[in-house]
């Protein structure tokens, strides 16, 4: 594994039924067409040598015997190379027939995994011709030149780089409780599916649930081979389904009813795999019940080091729902956030919030927060106390779009000037005004919030907060400022998918209150705490700052979500965001406000942008995470939260020595200056 990356196929052959030498060759160019692409495992169907529907013909021992010889052959075509094959076969042992799976590599067999459920109903009759693992007794076969152990208890399979594999054979996946279970507890990251699950109406849309949901309860990425073109036709159809899920999230989809062979590769993320079940207690629980199981794993050969090229698509906003699912998520994690605060409201008993809004993404969203709550409670729109507070770096932008937001809603509106206070503050004090310092900065924050808690106090109401997700991982808040509320609808929101849900709404809305929410998504990020430029535009903009959002939210994502190293990190982000593309300029700076454009799509960043970004990340990350360590309270609303009562639990003072020299070691392979 690379970057905990293994590459696997489920492939589908064309078959001949009881002809195990064309089969034969169909999979010995599917093997060469893998390994030609770097894949270090591939499925093929069950009984892929024979064809599945050879039906009393497998009591003929010459079909047996052929089956054998065929895998004699496969063994010696795999002779030199590095990919591990799994292939189905039946096999005599003893007494029985056992439907088997052969895992080869190199010219040998690593292992034998024999069926355990073997379907005797409907158009199913498997129980005529072939024997349960249930009815095996552990023994020790010759098969094709080989000593070949069999057994009935679980086989693990661990490749030269650590990835750990097991096998399941069609019907065991259909099973109250499968065999897959018992393989994922063990240790298995993936499970390979070998099948000859014939098509009826309805039947794969089923299949597919009943994947995803396997492969997501038990944390695996599972790989399904299932009999396609060239099977018996005499009373069903078999569609050749070529799947892979990794962890319930389907990679890769074959075609179905083809009638050529088919191959779908995918790179499957291990040390994801991995992370996830380490942060899932349940499954370690469950684990409990292998302690006295025993589990066989066999070490497959060494092999030859590749390049690794990433090949799986990597998703730049993983914020962001997919446009299928954009209305419905929305509407959810709005609805979270509205019920959060209800909650909070009929607790404390007010019937008053008090806002500041400044005409920006983050309290347009809160406020509408507000909006929404205050209708499900049954509570008077005016009770909302929206409050602009103009002051030093005001735009009239800003300032037009947030009274106009309050007054299409319907809120009640304060407009306190901040300057005359903030000035005699700056004498109080003894600051030079003239110095727009993080002094001059941070005391206008702090004056906001207290004018906010005020007036809370005033009315009898609360303060909402309205910073999100990314600011918090950033640290980008004026401690005891804009850092500090009652309560945080916002606290769990992304940047990025911010500004999703304000368009979103927008979308609901009158074309007033909609042209007015759109300008705001338009508008340059920005605290507004420095003067305007001479044509009273915004001159601080918070990505020319701190970075592009889109950017911060995917690093925060990888970092936390799933516990990603710098380098796992900028390898995904080169993909994501289309490497290479020059769109910064040297300084590293995004070419627009990524997070405010109007598509809410992603940028193009080169390496160089997207290292110095990282850099920052992991430095801010680590340095600002005392103001996280006293937040608010506020709604967890998707995977990741840096809640100090709930998700993220990090001392105030851990170093990110680690993680930077990580990111200067990038650096200098890439030969960015720093």
């Amino acid at each position: 594994m690379k970057y905990g990356f293994i590459k696997v196929a489920s492939a589908v052959p064309t078959v001949q039924v009881a002809d195990c030498v064309q089969n034969l060759k169909e999979i010995e160019s599917l093997i060469v067409q893998a390994e030609g692409q770097g894949v270090e495992v591939i499925a093929f169907p069950e009984l892929s040598l024979t064809g599945y529907s050879c039906q009393d013909l497998f009591r003929q021992q010459l079909l047996l015997d052929a089956a054998e010889n065929a895998l004699l052959q496969l063994l010696d075509f795999t002779r030199h190379l590095d990919i591990i094959a799994i292939v189905g076969l039946p096999v005599p042992v003893g007494d029985l027939l056992l439907n088997c799976a052969a895992v080869v590599q190199r010219g040998k067999i690593l292992g034998l995994v024999p069926k355990t459920y073997l379907p005797n109903y409907g158009e199913f009759y498997e129980k005529r011709w072939f024997a349960s693992s249930q009815d095996l007794r552990p023994a020790t076969i010759r098969l094709a030149g080989h000593s070949v152990h069999v057994t009935a208890s679980p086989q693990l399979f661990r490749t030269c780089d650590g990835a750990v594999f097991g096998v399941e054979i069609c019907e065991d996946v259909w099973a109250p409780t499968p065999p897959s279970n018992h393989l994922a507890l063990a240790g298995a990251d993936i499970v390979f599916n070998l099948s000859a699950s014939d098509e009826l109406t309805g039947k794969h849309a089923y299949l597919k649930s009943l994947l995803a949901q396997q492969s997501a309860r038990t944390v695996t990425a599972y790989v399904y081979s299932s009999a396609g073109f060239g099977e018996s036709t005499q009373d069903v159809v078999y569609g050749g389904n070529a799947l892979i899920y990794e962890n319930g999230r389907l990679l890769a989809e074959g075609e179905r009813f083809a009638l050529k062979s088919q191959m779908q590769t995918a790179q499957v993320d291990v040390e994801r795999l991995r992370g996830e079940r380490r942060n899932n207690t349940t499954f370690a629980n469950a684990q409990r019940r292998m302690r006295n199981e025993e589990v066989t794993t066999v070490e497959a050969e060494a092999t030859q080091p590749r390049d690794f090229v990433l090949e799986r698509a990597v998703e730049p906003l993983p914020f962001i729902p997919g446009a299928a699912d954009m209305e419905t998520s929305c509407d959810e994690i709005f609805s979270i956030q509205v019920m959060g605060l209800a909650k909070r409201m009929v607790h404390t008993r007010a019937r008053t919030v008090v806002i500041g809004i400044s005409g920006g993404l983050d309290s347009t969203l809160a406020l509408l927060v507000c909006a929404k709550t205050f209708d499900r409670l049954q509570l008077d729109r005016r009770g909302i106390v929206g409050v602009t507070m103009p002051g030093f770096g005001t735009t009239d932008r800003t300032y037009r779009n947030a009274v106009g937001l309050m007054q299409s809603l319907g809120v009640t509106i304060r407009e306190v000037n901040i300057a005359r206070s903030v000035t005699q503050h700056f004498e109080d004090i003894g600051h030079d005004a003239a110095v727009r310092d993080v002094t001059y900065e941070n005391a206008q924050a702090r004056e906001r919030t207290q004018i906010l808690m005020d007036l809370a106090n005033e009315l009898g109401g609360m303060v909402v907060g309205t910073g999100d997700l990314s600011e918090l991982a950033l640290g980008w808040a004026t401690y005891n400022g804009d850092h500090m509320s009652m309560y945080g609808v916002n606290a769990s929101v992304p940047k990025t998918l911010v500004l999703h849900l304000v368009r979103h709404v927008a979308g609901q809305m009158d074309t007033d209150s909609a042209a007015t929410l759109l300008d705001i998504v338009n508008t340059p990020i920005s605290p507004e705490l420095i003067p305007a430029d001479d044509e009273g535009n915004i001159r601080q903009k918070t990505e020319d700052l701190v970075g592009p959002y889109e950017l911060h939210d995917f690093f925060l994502y990888y970092f936390l979500r799933h516990g990603f190293s710098p380098r796992k990190i900028f390898l995904l982000a080169r993909k994501a965001f289309g490497g290479g593309a020059s769109a910064a300029a040297a300084a590293g700076t995004a070419s627009s406000s990524p997070a405010s454009r109007a598509d809410g799509g992603a940028g193009i960043y080169d390496e160089a942008t997207i290292l110095h970004w990282l850099q920052t990340f992991c430095r801010r990350f680590f340095n600002q995470q005392f103001k996280r360590s006293c937040l608010p309270d506020g709604p967890k609303v998707g995977s990741v939260s840096l809640s100090p009562r709930g998700d993220w639990r990090m001392p105030s003072d851990a170093v990110s020595a680690l993680w930077l020299r990580e990111v200067d070691a990038l650096m200098s392979q890439a030969g960015v200056q720093q």
